[in-house]
């Protein structure tokens, strides 16, 4: 496989902007056959969750930035989680010079 140019980088950092975390991970997982998680949702900063992926086939590596808060839930001890798609970043890995 080729390597992404800035151009490309950029185009698929605006295709993912619109999907939620779920479907922008299959879309990064099915892109590259190689690709692998680094890190799934390590928390970096407070209430902010980060997701790495690293797509080595086309010399790329994605972060995904989740901001995470809970709501109340119906009963008196459920709550629930809410992850929302903060930021996207996509970054040329060292290899890739195009």
């Amino acid at each position: 496989m080729a390597y992404l140019n800035a151009d490309q980088r950029e185009q698929l950092r605006k295709e993912l902007e619109g999907l939620n975390f779920v479907r922008a991970k299959r879309k990064l997982m099915l892109a590259d056959p190689k690709g692998r998680v680094a890190f799934f949702r390590n928390a970096q900063h407070s209430g902010k969750l980060e997701t790495r992926f690293v797509l080595e086939g086309l010399g790329t590596v994605v972060t995904l930035v989740e901001r995470f808060s809970m709501n109340e839930g119906r009963g008196l001890f459920i709550k629930r989680s809410n992850y929302e798609l903060e930021s996207i970043t996509v970054e040329p890995t060292p290899a890739n010079h195009a």
